[in-house]
């Protein structure tokens, strides 16, 4: 399996707007984030972690020509709001295209969207969208790739987390349950957000997410979904040995124990 980084950023991206700070003015391309999502290529088939609203940059970016299907966190609008940019690929696949992600998140994804289920506007062209409903702890299978999901506490809300085959996939979790950590151990890559070095309410800090890190034990966990009080370099040198943070366009391998079927 290959995970590549499309965007590493927090909800205002890095830089932020009308910023002059170090980090955002830094020439340094690692330091430069767009809203956070994913893109996996397992067993021929290619799975998008999340559809912010910077989706068309980073697909033109990452040369993306299919996407088999959207594995939603939840439906905070740094995560969902660039769900509209999936119609050219479903103009080129000739189908529509599977989101998989929880009751809630599909709800608000469909009142946010109602556009896309409803042919109110003759002649305009509109995402075809399938939802998927699933539910913490039960796999399923995104286009033949089976997938595990489970719960993370996002401040207030219950969000989702995925692990594909050796790879976990958590993003804007302020804690995870007992069961869930049971669900990450034996990865090979733990993909885990850390916001800033500062606490916050709904989002781990970097201790919080090396803390969690020390506890599961990954072969290595790349850290996502950075403000810019965090500089690259000086994080990264920083880091205890096996955590690193993430960057935009980073390509990694994920293990190949996936279960992958027509």
């Amino acid at each position: 399996m290959r995970l590549t980084f499309l965007g590493t950023g927090t909800s205002m991206g890095v830089p932020v707007i009308g910023c002059r700070c170090a980090v955002c003015t830094s020439p340094d391309p690692h330091n430069h984030r767009l809203r956070t999502s994913a893109l996996l290529e397992a067993g021929g088939r290619t799975l998008l972690f999340d559809a912010g609203p910077d989706l068309r940059q980073q697909a033109l970016a990452a040369h993306i020509s299919r996407v088999d299907a959207v594995l939603l966190t939840h439906a905070h609008a740094d995560h969902i709001s660039g769900l509209d940019d999936l119609r050219p690929l479903n103009f080129a696949q000739r189908s529509a295209i599977p989101l998989f992600g929880s009751a809630t998140t599909l709800g608000m994804v469909r009142e946010r969207f109602s556009y896309a289920f409803h042919d109110s506007s003759r002649g305009s062209t509109r995402p075809e969208l399938e939802l998927c409903e699933i539910r913490s702890g039960v796999a399923f299978r995104a286009a033949g790739v089976a997938a595990l999901p489970f719960d993370v506490q996002h401040g207030t809300w219950s969000i989702t987390g995925f692990r594909i085959g050796r790879l976990g996939y958590v993003t804007d979790a302020s804690a995870l349950p007992p069961e869930s950590l049971a669900l990450l151990r034996g990865l090979d890559v733990l993909v885990l957000n850390a916001l800033r070095y500062a606490e916050h309410p709904t989002h781990f800090n970097v201790a919080q997410a090396c803390a969690v890190a020390a506890e599961l034990q990954p072969r290595r966990t790349l850290l996502v979904h950075m403000t810019h009080d965090l500089e690259h370099a000086a994080v990264n040198a920083a880091l205890p040995d096996g955590v690193e943070l993430a960057y935009d366009g980073l390509v990694v391998e994920a293990g190949d124990s996936y279960d992958s079927a027509p």
